[in-house]
């Protein structure tokens, strides 16, 4: 038995008369509510705007003679003469919640259901409750299927398949069947069941890819985050050597033998430093790296410009990645997302201030398997809430590259455009671009192949020296700010680097 199936359980034993219950999954918070029914020898009454009760509720022996009332009065009213001891289930009765006339009946049935030792059940999947009732309905919301309960419904799938399907391969292994346990946990059970079902009839088995390809579908619906196909690999990133192993040493952070094992789930990592280092390439190499889904969030999505829309948003945007979990949710420029917090009473009413608390607050005590990967270039815009421990498991400082990593850098962009690197001669490349952020490296083989292009012949390592003597690095344009961040974090943060690279780059001037 569940936690949420024990509790609703501990709630109608105690008679209580007005329970909303918040889910998706009609199906199967009914087969819950027979159960219960049944276990303590209640009789269930379903009702429908299309089909009224089921079973019927006996009617008075003789007919009233007033007019007839509205459906959802009605319901309400044929409550008012049921004798037996009963659980009444009223299905997407919400939008009739705000009725002044449906209110005052269900403030008149209260103190009679109390009485009768009766319970209505409102059953709706989203929650729309009047302020008049709020002080006599407990609000219930039924959580997703457990890793025990998905198990248990891959392997009836799996015994119906052998029986059924023989072609179908079904000899899964313990591991393979947990790592389809995982893809599936935050799905429904009629999400699995459809999923399984396409899988099966795609590639003649279940596979983890055909049920992430559903989680992709929850992210589009949910509108203010966005499913990231990420294709970055950790041999895109060049040195990082400190966060390379950091990351590689959690590889398996989320998994349930590191849960067995006594290790707590990690919580996410923040990536500060210079421009153009490689802050948000090394965010999406994590994804491939831990084989998660990637989750992207865009801040300027969840404010809306209804009261109260950005706070929903956001506690949106949390259910959502909860229920992908275990995942990766990307947070590009974090201070730009949640500049002017200290403000946010004087300039937005305080919706700023609000909607980052709610964040924080789930940043602290979230269970669910999310790591949160976040990236900031602007240290003095971040609200110290944000950088204390318990947020983060980690702070690391992203400095500019080392001679070394530049190196790597180099090779890593040549490669990628068909160039093999031993061509060139990357130990002068690297010489002559000390303080150059890894964007701007990028930017110089891209220029330099623009020039090869136009002279119609191949790239050197002249075409690429001659832009690197054109161009101005931001080490130079902003040599103050890059020094003050370098001493904020050399105490406040962990270095990703192993060396540090040289404390000032030389200027240069165009020739």
């Amino acid at each position: 038995m569940s936690d949420f199936e024990r509790e609703l359980g501990v709630l109608i034993r105690a008679c209580y008369p007005l329970i909303y219950l918040q889910t998706a999954e009609e199906s199967r918070a009914e087969e819950t509510l027979k159960r219960l029914a049944q276990a303590r020898g209640k009789r269930l009454y379903v009702w429908t705007l299309t089909r009224g009760y089921e079973p019927p509720i006996p009617a008075p022996t003789e007919a009233a003679a007033s007019r007839p009332l509205a459906p959802e009065l009605e319901a309400i009213a044929q409550l008012l003469r049921l004798q037996d001891d009963a659980l009444v289930v009223l299905k997407d009765f919400h939008p009739y919640l705000s009725d002044t006339r449906v209110i005052r009946l269900l403030r008149d049935l209260y103190p009679r259901l109390q009485r009768a030792r009766r319970t209505v059940i409102f059953l709706a999947p989203v929650l729309k409750l009047p302020p008049e009732l709020e002080k006599q309905i407990t609000v219930l919301e039924m959580s997703l299927p457990s890793r025990d309960e998905i198990a248990h419904k891959i392997q009836e799938i799996l015994l119906v398949l052998k029986a059924s399907q023989p072609e179908v391969r079904t000899d899964l292994t313990p591991q393979e069947l947990d790592e389809l346990v995982s893809a599936a946990q935050g799905l429904t059970m009629d999400e699995i069941e459809n999923v399984c079902a396409r899988s099966i009839v795609e590639h003649k088995a279940l596979r983890v890819d055909a049920i992430l390809s559903e989680k992709k579908q929850i992210v589009r619906k949910s509108g203010v985050l966005e499913y990231y196909d990420a294709r970055e690999t950790m041999q895109d990133v060049g040195g990082l050597d400190l966060l390379k192993e950091w990351l590689r040493k959690r590889r398996a952070a989320l998994s349930q033998e590191a849960r067995a094992f006594g290790l707590p789930a990690p919580k996410g990592v923040l990536l500060l430093g210079v421009q153009g280092t490689g802050k948000s390439l090394s965010a999406k190499a994590i994804a491939n790296l831990w084989n998660l889904p990637m989750l992207r969030l865009d801040v300027g999505r969840v404010f809306g410009s209804l009261v109260g829309a950005s706070e929903a948003n956001m506690r949106a945007a949390i259910r959502t990645a909860e229920a992908v979990a275990p995942c990766i949710l990307w947070i590009d420029e974090l201070e730009k997302g949640f500049a002017g917090v200290q403000g946010s009473g004087v300039s937005d009413s305080g919706t700023t201030a609000r909607v980052f608390a709610t964040f924080l607050t789930w940043m602290q005590d979230k269970r669910a398997p999310v790591f949160v990967v976040a990236t900031a270039n602007d240290v003095s815009q971040l609200p110290p809430e944000l950088l204390r421990k318990g947020r983060f498991d980690e702070i690391f400082f992203i400095d500019l590259p080392t001679a070394e990593e530049r190196e790597q850098i180099f090779a890593i962009h040549l490669r990628k455009r068909g160039r093999n690197p031993q061509h060139y001669d990357l130990k002068r490349l690297a010489a002559a671009t000390e303080g150059f952020s890894g964007a701007e490296i990028e930017q110089v083989v891209v220029a330099g192949l623009f020039t090869a292009f136009d002279a119609g012949r191949e790239l050197t390592t002249d075409d690429m020296l001659e832009e690197v003597r054109h161009t101005v690095p931001l080490a130079v344009m902003m040599r103050e700010e890059i020094e003050e961040l370098r001493t904020w974090a050399q105490l406040r943060t962990r270095p990703a680097s192993s060396r540090a690279p040289a404390k000032n780059a030389r200027r240069r001037g165009k020739s």
